[in-house]
């Protein structure tokens, strides 16, 4: 599938664009970096009687006339549990429809997610995922199987298509996950991080839950760079609505953009030396700027921990 097409039409298979993600995720590690890395499996080897024929290659059986099956380098590598943060804020920017060219947070986490999901299907790793607001929306376990993953996947199109006006305390939820993953983990968390000083305090005393338990977390958070970073609005009166609060504020845009875009600058640097005092992996990903920054992270993340 080319990307390019499906940049305007609605997302209605993000299980297809999920692909397509990854595809042209793989094409692009051969120029980078990660230059023969595995994405699929490790080597081929003969195949022998008595066998199971699951992975047997048959693309090469047909060039070769011989049988050799994709040898993996475990039966199971990795546990990853994928966390979106489902509140009010996350729905911003509002959008008519969810397109490839014009997500809100919590769309792009959803296709984020969906992408990280099938590269873990290739790299036959275990995936759980956990959707929150004002309460714990969504739990399932990390598992392998391909019946799992479409329900997972089920589960963000619903993300895809849903609006909220919920509020949220991050730190809650992520206690109870801490308290639902007993085995050593990858452990995405998507979210804008739009809280009070003193729930970020008792966000990173979560975080440090996990960490506590030997997973390895990574923040991935979710903005918009254009409105949320750069304040980037025409200069005519405003009326700005906090989603989660209701509050409302009238201003030109032109009189605090300079002020604005240094306070929001010192907190994104804030962050990034706060998750790195408690060893988390911080990852500011734009909704803007497409799904490779993830999923670079994941394999970065994957050689850590195994």
């Amino acid at each position: 599938m080319n990307l390019s097409k499906i940049k305007s039409s609605e997302i209605k298979n993000l299980n297809m664009l999920a692909k397509s993600v990854v595809e042209g995720f793989i094409t692009g590690i051969h120029k980078s970096p990660f230059h023969g890395f595995s994405v699929e499996f490790s080597e081929h080897k003969l195949y022998n009687k008595g066998e199971s024929t699951r992975h047997i290659d048959w693309k090469l059986y047909a060039k070769t006339e011989k049988l050799y099956t994709k040898k993996y380098e475990e039966e199971t590598n990795l546990r990853c549990h994928i966390i979106i943060d489902n509140s009010a804020s996350m729905h911003y920017p509002i959008v008519k429809k969810q397109t490839l060219a014009s997500l809100n947070k919590v769309g792009f986490s959803a296709v984020a997610a969906a992408s990280l999901m099938e590269i873990l299907k290739r790299q036959r790793d275990a995936v759980g995922l956990s959707i929150y607001s004002d309460l714990y929306e969504y739990y399932a376990p990390e598992k392998g199987s391909e019946r799992h993953r479409k329900m997972l996947i089920h589960q963000l199109e619903q993300l895809l298509v849903s609006t909220s006006t919920k509020t949220t305390e991050t730190y809650k939820y992520l206690h109870e996950i801490a308290e639902k993953i007993h085995r050593r983990s990858l452990i995405f968390l998507f979210t804008d991080m739009f809280q009070t000083t003193k729930e970020n305090e008792a966000l990173f005393e979560a975080l440090r839950h996990l960490k506590y338990n030997k997973h390895e977390v990574v923040l991935f958070h979710t903005f918009d760079s254009k409105t949320e970073l750069n304040f980037n609005f025409d200069n005519s009166p405003k009326k700005f609505i906090d989603l989660e609060t209701g509050e409302e504020i009238n201003v030109y845009a032109e009189n605090v953009k300079e002020r604005y875009r240094e306070i929001a600058e010192n907190y994104f640097k804030d962050l990034k030396n706060k998750c790195l005092q408690y060893q988390i992996d911080y990852v500011p990903v734009d909704i803007n700027a497409g799904f490779n920054d993830v999923l670079t992270k994941y394999l970065i993340s994957r050689k850590k921990i195994r």
